[in-house]
């Protein structure tokens, strides 16, 4: 971790942030105190390696409710450019 001044930030800042995109830490001290930490943004994961919450409704999974209602004829697929409602 790196440690600076709030006056040492502001005339190097160029310097801290090159420091914080390579992964660093720098932690800004202003009068003695530490007052931040400025660190680096993680990597975004890709929506498809994301987990995924999944619905659910009494009795089961809320996809497996519309697959029912569907078979049953009491849910209707959307009619087209709708935006999803029926």
């Amino acid at each position: 971790m790196r440690q600076t001044t709030f006056s040492e930030l502001r005339r190097h800042a160029k310097d801290y942030f090159d420091a914080v995109e390579e992964g660093d830490v720098v932690r800004v001290y202003r009068n003695g105190r530490p007052i931040a930490d400025i660190v680096p943004i993680p990597a975004a994961e890709p929506a498809w390696k994301r987990p995924v919450a999944r619905l659910a409704v009494r009795g089961g999974l809320a996809s497996q409710a519309v697959i029912q209602g569907r078979a049953e004829g009491s849910v209707k697929d959307p009619a087209p450019g709708s935006g999803g409602r029926p």
